[in-house]
Parts: structure tokens; C-alpha cells; sequence
């Protein structure tokens, strides 16, 4: 019998959720259950779910850009590898990333626009250049209004509509206000990405609570993941509200030596 038949067996004993995540993956290695693979997709939901909300309101619907992201996390489960050292937050992210970016690359335009606007967009693109030749000037809005027999708010809907067809390089330079050095756009947009803050800090609970013994690890799930009392707690735990809040003080104790263990690295 091989480890792998090993594991299969051990994991049909115990359950899923109380499996070491490194564990699992190497489980998941060797026999590629699904069941195994489904549990490793509910414990990084959290995941695309973060990472989705960061394009919402850019003309996608969330739900099909979570969808995308799901299955972003699915192939970075196949790809990792636990014996190479990485997290794997860190591993899935720009995996996950990349599928959203693409599915915006595939639906063409960078924010979804009504077609009728997109359609008058390339007439406008048409004749402005159409126009530029016999008027030997660049054409006004209320000119290609007037030819397309519109009204120029919608010429002008069309035209700033088409900006979003072709997003400005991030590598783009401008002038900086006539000093000698230009400054690129993605120097003056953008903000820091919280998102990976919240993985860093997944990272860090996950690690800490591998030293944890059962009843720690329930504290710390009822708490602060499911909201609970400390009495309510303590019920399920059959044990009292005091030796709960004492061994609440004991894992916030733990979880403050962890975090200046680190910061002294």
C-alpha cells in the first residue's frame, strides 16, 4: 500500500476540515479527489471573493467576474505545489488576477458600453476623419452632428465612450509642469492595495493557529470568525465563561509574541 492510499484512508476517517491545509494539498497531489479539492476551494473563497470587489462598477456584473475568479483559484489548487515554500495566497492571487484581466480583454471594451453607442462611436471615428478631408480642418462636434443627423450630446457621449475601448498605457509620460524630469501615469494614479493586507494577515492566523491544540483553534473560530459569546462558547465547550476568557487572554498573548517574532526578522 502507498502513502498516497495511506492518506486517502486516513482522510476518510478524520474529517476534512480538521486536516492541516499544507496536508491537504499534498493529499491532493497524489490522488486528485475532488472532494479533497472542493475543501481546499471553500477555505480560499475568500480569495477571489476580496479580489473581485476591487472591479466592481467597471461594466461587468460582480457575479460573472466572481465567477471568473473561482475558477482563477481552481487552477492555481491544480498548479501548487506545498514542497516548494510558498503561501499559497500568495501563489493564487496573481493567477486569479490574470484570469479577471483576461475575461475584461475578451469583452473588448474596458467598461461595458449600450451598443447603440458603440455602434455611433465608429461613424463618429469615420466621418471625423471623412470631414477632415473636405473641410481641411479638424471638424467640430456640432459638424458631425449635423452629418450623422444627431445631436451633438450624443456625439459627444459616442466620443468620450471611445476612450474606454483602448485604455491609456500606464507608461504614458507627461509633462511636469516644465520641470526637466515627466512623470508617468502610473505614478500619479492608483492607491496601495489593501486586498493583499487581508491575505498577509490570513497567512499570519493560519500560521499561529498550526500551534494551537483543538480547543484554542474553536475559541479562536467561535470568537472572532462565527461572532459568538464568550458564554456561548464556553456552553459548547462545556467548560466556564471564566476558563474561556482566560484562554482568550492566553491566544491573544500567542498571537502578540507571533507578530513580534516577525517583526524582528
Amino acid at each position: 500500500m502507498n502513502s498516497a492510499t495511506n492518506r486517502t484512508n486516513a482522510y476518510q476517517i478524520e474529517s476534512l476540515k480538521n486536516i492541516d491545509h499544507k496536508e491537504l494539498f499534498r493529499i491532493y497531489k497524489d490522488t486528485k479527489d475532488i472532494e479533497i479539492r472542493n475543501e481546499l476551494i471553500n477555505r480560499y473563497l475568500y480569495i477571489p471573493e476580496i479580489l473581485s470587489k476591487k472591479y466592481i462598477n467597471k461594466g461587468i456584473d460582480y457575479e460573472d467576474i466572481f465567477q471568473v475568479a473561482s475558477l482563477g483559484l481552481i487552477y492555481a489548487i491544480e498548479r501548487f505545489d506545498i514542497d516548494r515554500g510558498f503561501e499559497f495566497s500568495s501563489f493564487a492571487t496573481p493567477t486569479i488576477i490574470g484570469e479577471i484581466k483576461k475575461y475584461f480583454r475578451d469583452k473588448g471594451w474596458a467598461i461595458r458600453v449600450p451598443r447603440r453607442i458603440q455602434e455611433l462611436s465608429k461613424k463618429v471615428n469615420d466621418v471625423k476623419v471623412k470631414l477632415q478631408q473636405n473641410l481641411q480642418r479638424v471638424p467640430k462636434v456640432k459638424d458631425i452632428a449635423e452629418y450623422l443627423a444627431v445631436t451633438e450630446e450624443a456625439v459627444l457621449e459616442a466620443m468620450e465612450a471611445s476612450q474606454v475601448y483602448t485604455p491609456k498605457s500606464l507608461d504614458v509620460s507627461y509633462d511636469n509642469n516644465g520641470d526637466d524630469k515627466e512623470v508617468q501615469l502610473k505614478d500619479i494614479i492608483g492607491e496601495d492595495d489593501k486586498s493583499f493586507d487581508k491575505f498577509e494577515n490570513m497567512d499570519f492566523i493560519q500560521k499561529c493557529m498550526e500551534k494551537f491544540n483543538e480547543a484554542e483553534i474553536k475559541i479562536v473560530e467561535d470568537r472572532f470568525f462565527n461572532n459568538m459569546t464568550q458564554v456561548d462558547v464556553a456552553a459548547r465547550l462545556g467548560v466556564s465563561q471564566m476558563t474561556v476568557s482566560r484562554m482568550e487572554k492566553k491566544i491573544i498573548n500567542k498571537f502578540r509574541n507571533e507578530f513580534n517574532k516577525l517583526n524582528e526578522l
